[in-house]
């Protein structure tokens, strides 16, 4: 049963053909676990309250031998039975006596809805690159929902495609789990619908990462720093946004690599370090930051073989925490790649089972949220196995998120049947846009 036009607005799908995608959306409904499960309230650390976003993600499945037509269905199944392991996704968000997030293990479900495409899956143009407007139609938006506290945890959608392909449309908050958590949790489902027992099971108890009693905070916590936007940054994002996706292929990769070490100030760096500087340097030089202005970076580091003792396999949260590094724009620019994939390095070597009870006490005493002034946060998908995600299907031909939470974050994404390249995605006012593709080519 589908009910209702959701969203048709028309967009070029590559051949310079205008292509009018119309998604119909049937009900939703609500999926409740498929057996009793724990009833009362699931508390969520620290590092779960830093990052309550919603993250919207798709998988894109061909069905070339095995028809779809199923698909909803089978999925749909297999979430009921998944949610008996992971029984906090099927509770609703609340503020606790102590005004932090908790969740209300009400056991109410996640929502489900089924939907069907005007088109075949090819139709939809590039989905490398993150398009609000046009995968969007794919994950479904709770009506009139003002806040997170209005959403569930977990919100699935099914599309068929007149192809027999189908897509997987998904909006999870993270404060539920980091990308390891999400990533175990879809693999756990996708296992689910194929009759297996589950691989990693979940680790359930987050008490793991209580605050300390007191609280102790021990480091200088920059993540949190506001920094005056003395370049008028701020001007610039009044422009036209553009996303765009760079492929950084080996050869490339390599190269970037070179140019770090090649005036012998490292000995040795990642691919992660050496590409974070360089896009660090280019997103700097495109915002036009005066010499004088401080510029951060952050990103995620994880944290589960960090701490000691390290994090149970499965945990069940999140186990990043947040690492920086502050500088001038004139100094990052000024001084040769490897001064900034030394900092970047600087900023792992910080992170220790010290350094993220610190950042837990400092969030308990302060409740601040890092603030994103002057700043690029670097989130990376591209160790994550979303690829292998394998319903019944085969594993989908194309995984990625549907919009980038801010306008600060640039994101990684493997790429590539040997994931061996690296797929960048950013989003940038126009005129900023312009000097970073020019800064791309080396």
């Amino acid at each position: 049963m589908v009910a209702g036009l959701k969203n048709s607005d028309s967009m070029e799908n590559g051949n310079g053909n205008v292509f009018q995608l119309i998604v119909k959306q049937g009900e939703p409904t609500l999926v409740t676990p498929a057996a009793e499960t724990e009833k009362g309230l699931y508390f969520l650390s620290n590092l779960d309250q830093n990052i309550a976003v919603i993250v919207r993600t798709i998988y894109c499945f061909k069905s070339e031998e095995k028809g779809s037509a199923n698909a909803g269905e089978v999925i749909k199944d297999a979430l009921k039975k998944v949610l008996v392991h992971y029984y906090p996704l099927a509770g609703r968000l609340t503020i606790s006596s102590e005004g932090k997030l908790i969740i209300n293990c009400t056991g109410e479900g996640a929502v489900f809805v089924e939907a069907e495409a005007n088109c075949a899956m090819e139709e939809i143009g590039d989905i490398t690159k993150p398009d609000p407007h046009t995968l969007g139609k794919l994950v479904y938006d709770i009506p009139g929902a003002k806040n997170i506290l209005e959403m569930p945890p977990l919100v699935a959608q099914v599309t068929k495609f007149k192809c027999g392909g189908f897509v997987l449309g998904l909006c999870m908050n993270h404060c539920m789990f980091d990308g390891i958590g999400a990533m175990e949790f879809v693999n756990s489902w996708g296992e689910t619908a194929r009759g297996l027992p589950l691989t990693i099971p979940p680790f359930l108890d987050r008490s793991l990462l209580k605050a300390r009693n007191p609280p102790k905070i021990d480091y200088l916590h920059q993540e949190f720093a506001e920094i005056e936007d003395k370049s008028n940054t701020g001007d610039l994002y009044k422009d036209e946004m553009l996303h765009r996706s760079f492929c950084f292929g080996p050869e490339m990769l390599d190269k970037i690599k070179r140019q770090a070490m090649e005036d012998g100030a490292l000995d040795k760096c990642t691919t992660f370090e050496a590409l974070s500087g360089f896009v660090w340097r280019a997103r700097t030089k495109a915002l036009k930051m005066l010499p004088d202005q401080q510029t951060k970076l952050l990103f995620a580091v994880d944290g589960r073989p960090k701490f000691n003792p390290s994090l149970p396999k499965g945990y069940f949260g999140n186990g990043i925490v947040l690492t920086n590094s502050i500088c001038e724009a004139g100094e990052l620019l000024d001084k040769p790649l490897s001064f900034a994939v030394g900092l970047v390095q600087d900023a792992i070597k910080m992170v220790t089972d010290g350094y993220m009870r610190s950042a837990i006490d400092y969030f308990e005493v302060s409740r601040a949220r890092p603030s994103l002034a002057s700043t690029l946060l670097i989130t990376t998908w591209s160790r994550l196995s979303f690829h292998t995600t394998d319903f019944g299907w085969g594993e989908p031909i194309l995984s990625g998120p549907v919009v980038l939470p801010e306008k600060e974050v640039i994101l990684f994404l493997s790429h590539g049947k040997e994931r061996k390249s690296i797929n960048v995605l950013l989003g940038l006012p126009a005129s900023a846009m312009e000097i970073f593709q020019e800064q791309m080519t080396l």
